[in-house]
């Protein structure tokens, strides 16, 4: 992406090459008239513009307005004014609105993942995962919102005379800070459940596909939504995302766990939440009885979907020495054998790179490793005849503490191999690192890879699957241990952070103090002996 240029405030933000006859790069990918139906969605009057290139070719897309400080102050102004109108708004109303959504999705998912591969450069079929968990989403909390927000009926202290409710009261304007790698999915998924809790959101999706979730804000007002109730922003994430945190009321960040770090500092300064979904080095463990094909087959999807650039996909894989051979050839033919085919058709296994930077960071990783030893048992270049950034999906064995990608994340399509013997072992390794974020079980004995779960420090654990089973049962939390994050999206867990708990409680006859000339003392002995009572009837 350039640095911001200078346009002037009619101009429709599309300036850039029109000779195409003479430079490659010169055409715009999409329509002009498209994309700028979606651009002018940004609140932007600074008359500055960032230039976006998809990856799959390095063509132009779009300029993208990009946001001054007053209109950040705007957005909040207008979102502000909006919520207080939309949390009165009937809570079957909402729920409504989502079902809605779900349908839209489900109806437009080809225009959806069309403009997810132009801007990612994904496979379309990693595409296509957009689109479902959205619907899954909306559907999900459209069904349960009564669930999640109903008041909620209390035990009171003095059984029949103490009445205690619980509200579920919106926080007011949350701020969603969303990253480049599911672009449409991780713009909305997080903010579909803070509308129906009564809240607005401002959007900062990332700069490199900012188009998808412009897609996501048109699709949320065609479903049913006040306008003014979702707002999108586009700026440096220093200026933009730093004002954002100084005005909301709740901040949700999917990113870096360094930055993560930050913004959870910026929030505690201001005593506001946040929940952070954060960086990984998930582990893949293949024990010995697992069914080698179907173990094979999952560790290709848990390695490289996306091209590895998935925050639950896998980058350390231990196998059980008693199948450690015959496993690795398993693996390693089936990622000779996949499919790299650029472009928006079906049939790809897997996609491209994002950026030059991710292209840098994944290339470096494995000639250190092979530097310092590590063998590459496929894989291990870069295919520039593929598309700019593509890298093949690569697996490493031989690979060492002193080797970079031994702890350090990779976000890419490289994968390390080791062997174990005991699985005791094979946990305490699985947990070394300041990480926590997934990891996944192949056996075929579920009740002892469920147990083998529980001593693994991830917030989410597959069984016999990479990472679907839990990230797509949106009644489940999804989230991060240690420097992986911390709060959790999806579930309860995900509605209810952008809540605040309201107890409200009724007393009737009795009151909490002396009666009807009652001494200190005796009022003291009364309680005492109520006390002692309660205990026997089994009372909480």
């Amino acid at each position: 992406m350039s640095a911001p240029n200078p346009t002037p405030a009619n101009d429709p933000l599309l300036h850039g090459p029109h000779d195409p006859e003479h430079h490659p790069g010169a055409s715009y990918a999409l329509e002009p008239d498209y994309v700028e139906a979606l651009t002018r969605r940004v609140l932007s009057t600074s008359g500055e513009t960032a230039e976006v290139f998809t990856p799959l070719t390095g063509q132009p897309m779009a300029h993208i307005p990009q946001s001054s400080e007053d209109d950040i102050v705007e957005a909040f102004a207008r979102a502000r004014r909006a919520q207080a109108a939309w949390a009165r708004t009937p809570l079957d109303e909402r729920a409504a609105i989502l079902l809605r959504l779900h349908d839209l999705v489900l109806d437009r998912q080809q225009e959806i993942i069309d403009l997810i591969v132009w801007e990612s450069g994904k496979a379309r079929k990693h595409a296509f995962d957009e689109p479902l968990h959205i619907a899954l989403t909306a559907r999900y909390y459209g069904r349960t919102a009564h669930q999640h927000l109903d008041t909620e009926r209390k035990m009171g202290v003095v059984p029949g005379l103490t009445r205690v409710e619980v509200n579920r009261v919106p926080k007011g304007v949350v701020g969603i800070i969303s990253p480049w790698n599911y672009p449409f999915t991780m713009a909305l998924c997080d903010g579909i459940p803070a509308l129906l809790a009564g809240n607005a959101v401002i959007a900062k999706p990332d700069a490199q596909t900012m188009l998808s979730a412009l897609l996501g804000a048109q699709l949320l007002e065609e479903a049913g939504f006040p306008k003014d109730l979702w707002q999108v922003v586009a700026g440096p994430g220093s200026r933009v995302g730093t004002s954002i945190i100084e005005k909301a009321d709740y901040i949700c960040f999917t990113g870096s766990t360094a930055t993560g770090k930050r913004v959870a500092h910026a929030c505690a300064e201001r005593l506001i939440g946040c929940s952070l979904e954060l960086g990984g080095k998930n582990p893949i463990l293949i024990l010995r009885d697992a069914n080698l094909d179907k173990a094979a087959e999952g560790a290709v999807r848990a390695s490289f979907s996306n091209a590895g650039q998935l925050c639950v996909s896998m980058e350390r894989m231990f196998v059980a020495d008693q199948i450690y051979d015959r496993f690795r050839d398993k693996f390693v033919a089936r990622t000779k054998a996949m499919s790299l085919q650029p472009g928006l058709g079906w049939g790809s296994d897997m996609g491209s790179l994002i950026s030059q930077d991710q292209l840098d960071t994944v290339t470096a990783h494995v000639a250190d490793a092979q530097a310092k030893g590590a063998t590459v048992l496929a894989g291990g270049n870069h295919r520039p005849d593929l598309g700019p950034y593509y890298f093949e999906p690569t697996i490493l064995e031989g690979v060492t503490p002193d080797m970079t990608c031994f702890g350090d994340e990779t976000f890419g399509p490289v994968i390390s191999l080791y062997r174990f013997h005991d699985e005791a072992d094979a946990v305490a390794r699985a947990n070394e690192g300041q990480y926590g974020l997934n990891a996944s079980v192949y056996s075929q004995d579920g009740t002892r890879a469920r147990e083998l779960a529980r001593h693994i420090k991830c917030g989410t654990v597959n069984i016999n699957e990479a990472f679907g089973a839990t990230f797509a049962s949106i009644d489940s939390p999804m989230g991060g241990m240690r420097e992986s994050g911390m709060g959790r999206r999806q579930g309860s867990e995900g509605i209810h952070r952008y809540t605040e708990s309201q107890s409200v409680g009724t007393q009737r006859v009795l009151r909490f103090a002396p009666m009807l000339g009652m001494s200190d003392e005796a009022y003291a002995k009364v309680m005492t002996l109520n006390l002692r009572l309660m205990k026997k009837l089994g009372r909480a």
